[in-house]
């Protein structure tokens, strides 16, 4: 039996209505930017694997560092433990971060990384002996599966069968172009009437990503920012998609005058290899945690927090990225998501064509409204896939975000593959 055949008797897929959808592409090898299934064909990974891999699959060096790590520790409890790939990491991770950040906090992936981050905004508060437990968000967020992840996204199809389980949040009008000053008169509004209740602000630095790939501007963001900072409202920047270089610049929060008091981090941070999550925060906030009074404890964890093999890759995934070949690498996919742009600017087809570094997504012009749920998007998908190139459309967004290593030959297929599109709509 296939690949394929096989797993549709024993799997359940993430995000996939199983009776609709097709089988399964069955792969067997990755290679740079390639995946090869069980027929020998070829598709060019454009979405970079759900966003995790920004060096190409199969990274001889990532995996020698693997390798190597195996032959040494492949796992210890991390209470009353530590290790050298662990204490290197946040080493590595803290001299590119903002320069507030002091501690940083392991976890398992990036729904987990939010978890750490709201449960330490707000037992904060209360370990300085104040009730602070509302929670600040943007319509259209999306920060995860989890619970306390889903309660600080938007309500939404994703969420709907549990809302009545999901603790309450504030949500704020997005940003978008001509909305700036709607966002910041009702986050001045809502501050204003909950001053004391409110323990943080979680955002999608720049760009929002399930929730269609929609970006904002730095300067509101900063503007929101400066707000929480006169009130004492702590800042969550959930870096999870936008981290390790996807807009440019290593981190999101690099476009921001301030800085963000806790960050989530997970997806690129081991390129693709290894699941892991980070929350790194500021000292004050580790501080409030330090107390003789044991119930001040963060009583958080994972069996396999700072999973030592993970961490290895993290630090190989760390190597590549700071090489000057991988920030040019970078730049490049940046220019040439500009040059698609410029090309397309008349293309009734793709409509609000928009990028921020690596990223780049549009919409496909369609009657109705733009929603995960279009079905356009299973269409679309196909095509793609039939073209030997893999994107993943949200609804009727359609976005390109590659590994940094992919070819200007490669990314041009990607681009004519998406303007060839006219040819079944």
């Amino acid at each position: 039996m296939t690949l394929s055949t096989r797993d549709q008797q024993v799997i359940w897929h993430p995000y996939t209505q199983m009776q609709l959808s097709g089988p399964p592409v069955g792969i067997v090898k990755g290679e740079g930017v390639y995946l090869y299934d069980d027929t020998g064909k070829r598709y060019i990974d454009a979405v970079s694997s759900w966003w995790v891999n920004i060096h190409g699959h199969a990274h001889p060096y990532i995996a020698k560092k693997i390798a190597e790590q195996l032959q040494k520790l492949e796992h210890v409890i991390f209470a009353g433990f530590t290790h050298e790939p662990a204490i290197e990491l946040a080493e590595n991770l803290l001299r590119i971060l903002p320069a507030n950040q002091s501690k940083i906090f392991y976890s398992d992936n990036g729904s987990t990384a939010v978890e750490v981050a709201v449960k330490m905004a707000i037992q904060y508060w209360g370990n300085k002996g104040l009730t602070r437990k509302k929670i600040i968000s943007f319509e259209h967020a999306y920060h995860g599966d989890t619970f306390g992840a889903m309660s600080v996204s938007a309500r939404s199809g994703f969420t709907q069968p549990f809302e009545s389980l999901l603790f309450d949040v504030i949500p704020i009008p997005l940003p978008v172009k001509d909305q700036e000053l709607k966002t910041i008169l009702e986050f001045r509004r809502l501050v204003e009437n909950h001053k004391n209740e409110i323990a943080a602000f979680i955002f999608e630095p720049l760009v929002l990503g399930a929730g269609g790939m929609l970006i904002y501007k730095a300067e509101i963001l900063n503007e929101l920012m400066g707000i929480c900072d006169t009130h004492s409202i702590l800042t969550i920047a959930d870096e999870v998609m936008t981290g390790f270089g996807r807009t440019g610049k290593y981190f999101a929060c690099e476009y921001l005058d301030g800085q963000p008091d806790i960050i989530c981090l997970s997806k690129g941070i081991t390129g693709g290899t290894m699941p892991l999550g980070v929350t790194s925060c500021k000292e004050e906030i580790f501080n409030a945690f330090l107390s003789d009074d044991r119930t001040k404890t963060f009583f958080h964890g994972h069996s396999y927090t700072a999973n030592p093999v993970a961490c290895t890759a993290a630090l190989a995934s760390f190597d590549l990225l700071v090489k000057e070949e991988c920030l040019q690498n970078i730049r490049r996919v940046g220019d040439q998501h500009l040059s698609f742009i410029e090309k397309n600017k008349s293309n009734t087809l793709l409509n609000n064509l928009r990028s921020k570094g690596t990223i780049l997504a549009m919409e496909i012009a369609v009657e109705g409204t733009n929603s995960y749920f279009n079905p356009l998007r299973d269409k679309l998908y196909q095509f793609f896939l039939d073209k030997g190139v893999l994107l993943r459309p949200l609804g009727n967004t359609v976005y390109v975000m590659p590994p940094y290593c992919i070819s200007d030959d490669d990314l041009g297929l990607v681009y004519s593959v998406i303007e060839d599109l006219k040819s079944i709509l």
